[in-house]
């Protein structure tokens, strides 16, 4: 958790929602229904603005980014590492080296519809691994809004890439930090993003706010009961499949029967 989620909302929407002041429409990112890691994803930060003014102004900007889902370290001499980084624990981001120094400093937001988890069915002891059967479900705000998920974003150069000022030598990455998951969705998964409510939203994107311990208070999980989960079709476990049809409520199919011998 979490692997796949929901984003369509358009970036003229979420400038107004989060108060953005800056985007670029030029940096787009098509909206999805099948979100998987390494897929470009918009998110929200907080940043100085790079221009080419000799004198630009250091007070930070909120902004909209396509960034990458799948952190890469600074120090990572290869970018094969994000495929394994799209997700970081709440309850250690601010103690392992890849993620303390962007909790630290560089903290996001993902917006998102909701994300899916799948729950795996009971069996027969002794059902193979491959042949267990699991449900996908589509997790989402109950009234309708924003999922808006935290997040850390880091900066890679690839050092494969010699020339200093050449735009692709540079990758904005990002993962999603996660927690324990409410009483009514652990029987689904034991994880969930971490959500982050609007009274919140300023001090988790604010840079100036690089202290861990404050920064650790950012860390709460929101009330239960925001989110509801419902039955999906078996179709969002391929990554080729996607629209607005995936997170369409199905029937799920019956649990089999087990009999104990």
């Amino acid at each position: 958790m979490c692997g796949r989620y929901a984003a369509s909302r358009k970036p003229e929407d979420l400038v107004e929602l989060f108060g953005v002041q800056r985007w670029d429409p030029t940096e787009t990112v098509e909206p999805s229904w099948n979100t998987a890691p390494t897929d470009p994803v918009f998110a929200v930060l907080e940043r100085a603005v790079r221009d080419a003014d000799p004198q630009p102004d250091p007070r930070p900007v909120r902004q909209l980014r396509a960034l990458r889902w799948g952190l890469v370290p600074s120090w990572a001499k290869s970018a094969d590492v994000a495929v394994k980084m799209f997700n970081a624990r709440a309850e250690s981001v601010h103690e392992k080296p890849a993620y303390r120094h962007p909790f630290a400093s560089r903290r996001c937001i993902v917006p998102a519809d909701g994300y899916y988890e799948w729950l795996t069915m009971p069996s027969r002891p002794g059902t193979p691994r491959s042949a267990l059967r699991k449900q996908p479900y589509f997790i989402t705000p109950a009234d309708g809004s924003v999922l808006a998920m935290a997040g850390l974003y880091e900066f890679w150069r690839d050092p494969q890439i010699r020339e200093q000022d050449d735009p692709a030598a540079w990758w904005c990455t990002c993962t999603i930090v996660t927690t324990a998951a409410e009483p009514a969705l652990a029987r689904i998964h034991d994880r969930m993003p971490l959500m982050l409510r609007p009274d919140s939203w300023d001090d988790w994107l604010d840079p100036s706010l690089t202290d861990l311990d404050e920064a650790r208070a950012l860390l709460a999980p929101p009330p239960p009961g925001l989110l509801e989960a419902r039955p999906v079709s078996a179709a969002v476990g391929n990554v080729r499949n996607n629209g607005p049809e995936l997170t369409a409520r199905v029937e799920p199919e019956p649990e089999p029967e087990t009999t104990l011998f």
